[in-house]
């Protein structure tokens, strides 16, 4: 009789930051499917994070779910308390969520207030939740392994004044967890996942002729899925990297190598 793999995550407690829609549901889901439990937060969007809690919840894992704004340091604070009381402890964090400067709502926003509200929710929500994350790490026999987002473009730039902000607030995120990861080491790893052109909300609405030269442009000719990212996370959440911290894996297509 076939003996079954073991599930990569099994008995591990994972934490995803805004879990309610595109790549941090892809990713909640893939470590659910990996045999973890499931703490997950969302911002405004509470029925899509009740929707990622139900699929959890269906695959027979433990899951909860809050509520948390990144630019709001109480919130991030009250995080680590929350999912003591829940689960115990955290296995890996996974620091997803971000501020939306490109869809049609917040690209109304000047470019200083855009750059506030990256600063504010990507760079500083970022490194006050590493930090939360890595104290309770510390007291952990196993300790833990913190996942950070940043974006592949950081190390060759793009044009215009978007992304001009989001590589320098992406490029600090890298910066800051390089040297957390060295801070922290052996006890706690930390490592960074860098998207290029993911299919989410943006990549559905953007002019056709734009999404084909993405395409065009990439060597794996297509656009990346939120799957693919959560497919890296979950290698990077396991024991199979349990050698690695400080390393970023560009998940882009090729673009960016």
């Amino acid at each position: 009789m076939p003996v079954e793999p073991a599930l990569p995550l099994a008995g591990h407690i994972v934490l995803v930051t805004g879990a309610s829609s595109g790549i941090g549901r892809a990713i909640a889901l893939a470590c659910a499917r990996s045999g973890a439990d499931i703490a997950i937060t969302y911002r405004a969007n509470r029925a899509g994070a009740d929707e990622t809690a139900a699929a959890i919840a269906s695959l027979g894992r433990r899951t909860a779910v809050r509520a948390l704004d990144l630019a709001n340091e109480d919130d991030i604070r009250a995080l680590t308390p929350w999912v003591g009381e829940r689960f115990g402890r955290v296995d890996a964090w996974i620091n997803n969520a971000g501020a939306d400067i490109v869809t049609p709502g917040p690209d109304s926003m000047s470019a200083v207030q855009k750059l506030d509200l990256l600063l504010a929710v990507d760079l500083r929500g970022t490194i006050l939740a590493s930090w939360e994350a890595v104290a309770l790490m510390k007291t952990q026999d196993r300790g833990g392994v913190v996942i950070n987002m940043s974006w592949d473009h950081v190390s060759q730039g793009m044009q215009g004044t978007n992304p001009q902000m989001y590589a320098g607030v992406k490029g600090g995120i890298m910066a800051f967890s390089k040297g957390l990861a060295r801070s922290v080491a052996p006890k706690v790893r930390v490592n960074i996942l860098a998207p290029g052109w993911i299919e989410t909300a943006f990549g559905e609405g953007v002019d056709q002729q734009v999404y084909r030269e993405v395409v065009e442009s990439t060597p794996m000719k297509r656009w990346g899925r939120p799957e693919d990212v959560a497919g890296a996370a979950v290698y990077l959440a396991s024991p199979a990297a349990a050698f690695l911290t400080g390393q970023t894996i560009n998940v882009g297509g090729g673009i960016v190598m």
